[in-house]
């Protein structure tokens, strides 16, 4: 099996920062239209898809959730001279926006760049400080009155950067969490003679608090949950073992927890036991800030759902430059199919 760079492109590089997820859901639709018994779109915007089971009366549910969202900027003042201000959609270390360029989504889109005050026009105390969000400000190299034609306060803004190759890895902007998002195309269209239902749902505002998760799982109501998301991989130079939380090339990462989730034991153990029987390599994920939608698959319900999540370890989160191993996106791929094929001969009581 390899990877469909060309889809992957696609998806990292179409915008959609959260709460402005429509272009976004409308190629993962045409994606993964052929290979569903039903598709819907709920009012929060969630995607929702059911493959129903074949030949089970009353099947339970199983919903796996990968949030489409990115995070982004929202304008929030245009001043007489075209500079933008913006607001964060999502959790940004202020460093990362420093000569970077943006997209701003108006009446057509525009490309604008980061931009604040000149090293050389620094005080000595300035230089030895961080710089902060509210330090930023967007040219577009237009006027005011050319840009208030075009970009109006509450317009979104996202990140330009294009998908490349880097040896058996994959870089680009909004890997998080789009890779997880190819990985749930590409187990839709792998699935087959499923015993339970299987609704994937494509979610929305994960980054600004887990927001379409816990809307789809409270109108689903799943008996087990599993989230399809991002984890930090610090295997970098200057970090020490326990700091690293997952290395790059080691496979799939199994969530025992994070901030916002101590996963089910069964849950973990059946992920443990499905990728040690298909000799398909993994690793621990404890991450002690951060949460996903897990835990809105745990929670929302109306009876909670036994949940976890596989993470795909990644390389400089929440920045242009997210890297991916191409063998852990696969390895992902395997062990989700094995965990929905074998999920019934698992003893649950335990």
């Amino acid at each position: 099996m390899k990877m469909n760079i060309p889809l992957l492109k696609n998806l990292c590089e179409t915008p959609g920062t959260s709460g402005f997820e429509s272009q976004i859901r409308d190629i993962i639709e045409v994606e993964i239209t052929p290979y569903c018994d039903e598709i819907s779109i709920d009012n929060m915007g969630n995607l929702i898809a059911l493959v129903k089971a074949k030949k089970v009366v009353s099947p339970p549910r199983i919903m796996l959730a990968a949030h489409m969202d990115e995070i982004g900027f929202m304008v929030t003042h245009i001043d007489d001279n075209g500079f933008v201000r913006f607001h964060t959609l999502g959790g940004f270390d202020p460093k990362t926006l420093t000569a970077q360029r943006v997209v701003i989504h108006g009446q057509k889109a525009i490309i604008g760049v980061m931009g604040s005050k000149p090293i050389h026009l620094m005080k000595p105390e300035e230089r030895n400080k961080g710089v902060q969000i509210e330090d930023f400000f967007i040219d577009t190299g237009m006027s005011g009155t050319e840009v208030k034609k075009i970009i109006a306060v509450g317009d979104p803004i996202t990140r330009e950067r294009e998908l490349i190759e880097m040896g058996n890895c994959i870089n680009c902007k909004s890997l998080d969490n789009r890779i997880s998002v190819y990985v749930l195309i590409e187990i839709l269209k792998q699935l087959k003679n499923s015993q339970i239902d299987v609704y994937a749902v494509f979610t929305v505002q994960e980054e600004v608090g887990l927001r379409g998760a816990q809307v789809a799982s409270h109108h689903i109501d799943p008996d087990y949950g599993l989230a399809i998301d991002t984890t930090i991989a610090f295997d970098l130079p200057g970090a020490q073992a326990h700091e690293q939380i997952t290395s790059l090339g080691n496979g799939p990462a199994i969530k025992i927890m994070d901030a916002s989730t101590i996963c089910d034991p069964r849950m973990v153990k059946y992920l443990k036991q499905t990728a040690t029987y298909s000799e398909i390599p993994w690793q621990p994920e404890v991450l002690t800030a951060g949460g996903t939608d897990t835990a809105g698959l745990q929670r929302t319900g109306k009876h909670g759902a036994i949940a976890g999540a596989v993470s795909i370890p990644t390389r400089h989160l929440h920045q242009v430059i997210e890297m991916v191993h191409q063998e852990d996106v696969l390895n992902a791929i395997l062990l989700i199919n094995q965990f929905i094929e074998k999920i019934t001969s698992f003893d649950w009581k335990r």
